[in-house]
């Protein structure tokens, strides 16, 4: 009865763990997770504001499908101010959170025989969407000693003639990592002569703890006219339920075509969310995201301490995001039985690496309070000491 198609994706891992840690919590075991891509932080009172305010004048109808002028205006103004990108309002189109972004663009250029070059570790959802178009992953894999980062040698040897693609995230869900400015500078020249795509995801963008950030479309006038900017307010202002994602690029066309396929599938994401991202955009809630930063920051660097203090366990301390990707290599070469154990002995619950096409890993979200982060790693730590009897 289904499609070829639908039957080449899988579940998402992240979600699934997240529902089970849940569905356990809800019988009443004592469960803390880790395991959700979510910021703990309430949506800021400013943007909830402007919500209620576009709810209470009536602003409850259809919108036009890439989004309304005012927000495109903000988005535009936004990518200006902070990643000194130019876009016009047909170069914008607003979707329903990030993830329908990449989904619309890979829908419009993906097909059977064409490859995408996707960095592993990676974010689940990547290879997931390249199959179900029809596509072929391609896998470059980084480790600890790399900083989970790619190079411009292994982009090159990566390259082939069917190469449409190369997905770049920064910074980096599940790791962390991120690229510079140089560093994504020597990757846009090893695609000088292509016709390669960037699928550039920066949804992290505001949550940086070390350096400045870069958009792989501002280090070049190349890399400008390849890239496609990913972006959205899920995880720098606490949005997640709201569903509102974003995708800029220098090609009208591309922008046209996936307008198109929104216009058959979602039509405009929702009208309130709408004017509510616009506050977002503006920078109203700038005060909100830097006490979210700062508090991320702080369970971070006590989150690696003692990560880095349990014999058989290490981490890459991360210069972005809300992740730890943690090496269990020592102790275990099976991340998802490794996992499954420690949630069923502990109720510590973390998603394992394979599913980010990584083994030996796991990733831990320090997106929760500094209380249960202590608890949780003082119960792996009791965990891991009991493998290594």
């Amino acid at each position: 009865m289904l499609t070829d198609r639908i039957n080449t994706l899988s579940e998402s891992i992240t979600i699934a763990i997240s529902t089970l840690a849940q569905e356990l919590k809800a019988e009443g075991k004592d469960i803390l997770s880790f395991s959700a891509g979510e910021p703990d932080f309430d949506t800021p009172q400013v943007i909830k504001n402007a919500a209620i305010e576009a709810i209470n004048a009536g602003f409850t109808k259809y919108t036009a499908v890439d989004g309304i002028p005012a927000l495109k205006v903000a988005i535009a103004n936004k990518l200006k101010r902070d990643n000194n990108l130019t876009y016009a309002p047909n170069q914008i189109i607003a979707n329903n959170g990030a993830k329908h972004s990449l989904f619309n663009l890979f829908a419009a250029t993906i097909q059977k025989g064409d490859e995408v070059i996707i960095p592993a570790p990676y974010w689940v959802t990547y290879p997931e969407l390249v199959l179900y178009c029809g596509g072929t992953v391609v896998e470059i894999h980084t480790n600890d000693e790399s900083a989970f980062k790619i190079t411009p040698t292994q982009l090159k040897e990566a390259l082939t003639p069917k190469t449409k693609m190369l997905v770049l995230t920064s910074p980096s869900n599940p790791t962390g990592s991120v690229y510079s400015k140089n560093e994504l500078i020597e990757l846009g020249k090893v695609l000088e002569g292509t016709d390669v795509i960037v699928a550039s995801d920066e949804m992290y963008e505001k949550l940086l703890y070390e350096g400045e950030f870069t958009s792989a479309a501002a280090v070049s006038e190349d890399m400008y006219k390849r890239t496609v900017t990913i972006n959205g307010l899920s995880k720098s202002v606490a949005m997640t339920g709201w569903r509102f994602g974003y995708m800029a690029a220098h090609n009208t066309e591309l922008i046209q075509a996936t307008k198109k396929l929104q216009s058959q599938s979602t039509s405009n994401i929702n009208s309130i969310t709408q004017k509510a991202a616009i506050v977002g955009l503006n920078g109203d809630a700038d005060a909100d995201i830097e006490t979210m930063r700062v508090a991320f920051k702080a369970r971070r660097d006590e989150a690696v301490e003692l990560f880095n203090a349990i014999d058989g366990l290490s981490v890459y301390k991360p210069d972005g995001a809300f992740y730890l990707f943690v090496n269990i290599k020592q102790v275990s070469n099976d991340s998802m039985e490794f996992c499954k154990e420690l949630l069923s002995q502990t109720g510590v619950a973390v998603v394992p690496g394979v599913g980010f096409g990584s083994e030996g890993y796991f990733r831990f979200s320090f997106a929760t309070d500094i209380e249960s982060i202590r608890e949780g790693i003082k119960r792996i730590e009791a965990f891991v000491k009991g493998l290594k009897k």
